[in-house]
């Protein structure tokens, strides 16, 4: 239960919701990393496994490909279910999935292995957030996908530097294992704490999955949403696969510094990420996303566009990113939970994250054929992502402006508050 401080008129979370926040983050975090892995990681599986930028954007898209199969497979059935349950098979399947990737000795067993993986983590992202959306009100949600997205800085600061330790000090299969392991003990306290997630099955629903599934994407509200999901993912699925590989080979930074490098910026962004979403919740959430979407465009240009580079500038250009980055998903991820209706709320948010995975996974094949490597092993053509990012940074920007009008005019007809 949501309870209100007397001397203020913001809500207080109550003790339950607060282990309901840290779980979830939890989750987010064991998803975030298995992605985020791969990146740092490249610049070894690379040249262990002989393989080049193009296969290795096959890897990496391989997830998001069946990551967005799964979502549009589940969607139909994502509101039926007590979204506990849910989370727990899907999680179960994305943990096994992982110890396949630890297990994976040649490209092709890899690439399945990322397969099935995505198969099952690509939708505990969209669970996790209609579960958050269920359980706290809109003037909570800034804080809680602040608290939620920040599971992806943890993810540098104590996963990737571990990641890379275990892979410096064995090879690059010893943090996959790890990180199963890890995953294990969260999916034991989820379901050991907490409780049934199943409100929404006292409303009724239809009896056709196809035709939930169906209302759902042809919505208009949803699909202006399901377009900003779509160009907002463009930037991390480009830029991020082939990072590790740009700071080393063309930054000319060691590959024993990037623990460090991804250390520090997840310092920085686990302070601002919390920071963020409250002042999402005191200043409005669109206001928030616009400052964002600017400060990230300026520093995707200059992050782009940098040659040898000394350590300690890298590092400040590298938190001012994700600054920016953060500052524009915290407040969207916020604003578009209250697009759908509690009924489709599960399968919006399947949609949603199968969309974003497809597009994501679109977006890396194009970035693996854009970039390529010169004779001295330097990476090619960064700088034509970082216009791209640019690109579809705006149109998103576009979209979710319009979005803001319209739903408003929804909630107003509905009687219901507007996002």
């Amino acid at each position: 239960m949501t309870t209100t401080d007397p001397s203020s008129s913001k809500p207080v979370f109550s003790t339950y919701q607060k282990l309901v926040v840290a779980m979830l983050a939890f989750l987010q975090f064991a998803v975030i990393l298995d992605f985020m892995l791969m990146s740092p990681l490249g610049a070894t599986i690379m040249p262990s496994m002989a393989i080049s930028a193009k296969q290795f954007g096959l890897v990496v898209s391989a997830y998001a490909f069946s990551a967005g199969l799964s979502g549009l497979l589940t969607a139909g059935f994502a509101d039926r279910y007590d979204r506990k349950k849910l989370l727990l098979f899907f999680y179960t399947g994305f943990i096994l999935g992982t110890v396949w990737c630890g297990l994976a000795q040649s490209y092709e067993t890899l690439l399945l292995a990322r397969i099935v993986t995505g198969l099952f983590g690509g939708v505990i992202g969209s669970i996790v957030l209609a579960i958050a959306t269920d359980l706290f009100a809109p003037e909570m949600r800034g804080r809680v996908m602040g608290m939620i997205q920040t599971a992806f800085a943890a993810s540098q600061v104590l996963g990737i530097p571990f990641g890379l330790y275990l892979s410096n000090r064995w090879d690059w299969h010893m943090p996959f294992f790890a990180m199963a392991l890890l995953g294990l003990i969260g999916g034991l306290l989820v379901l050991w704490k907490l409780k049934p997630v199943d409100a929404h099955l006292a409303i009724p629903q239809e009896h056709s999955a196809f035709k939930h599934l169906f209302h759902t994407v042809t919505e208009p509200r949803y699909l202006l949403a399901f377009a900003a999901v779509s160009l907002l993912t463009t930037g991390g699925f480009m830029l991020m696969p082939f990072s590790s590989t740009f700071v080393v080979n063309n930054l000319n930074i060691s590959i024993h510094q990037l623990p460090t490098l991804y250390m520090i910026t997840g310092l920085c962004t686990i302070f601002f990420g919390p920071m963020i979403g409250k002042i999402s919740d005191a200043v409005g959430k669109f206001k928030v996303f616009i400052f964002g979407t600017l400060m990230s465009m300026l520093m995707v240009v200059i992050y782009t566009h940098m040659e040898s580079v000394s350590f300690p500038l890298l590092v400040l250009v590298n938190v001012l990113l994700f600054v920016g980055i953060f500052s524009r998903m915290i407040p969207f991820q916020a604003m578009i939970a209250s697009v759908p209706t509690p009924v489709q709320r599960g399968s919006f948010s399947a949609i949603s994250a199968s969309i974003q995975q497809l597009s994501g996974g679109v977006a890396s094949v194009i970035a693996g054929h854009i970039v390529s490597f010169d004779a001295n092993g330097k990476l090619l053509h960064y700088d034509s992502l970082g216009y791209v990012v640019i690109g579809t940074s705006i149109i998103a920007f576009c979209i979710l402006w319009r979005l803001q009008h319209v739903n408003g005019r929804a909630a107003l007809l509905s009687g219901t508050r507007p996002v």
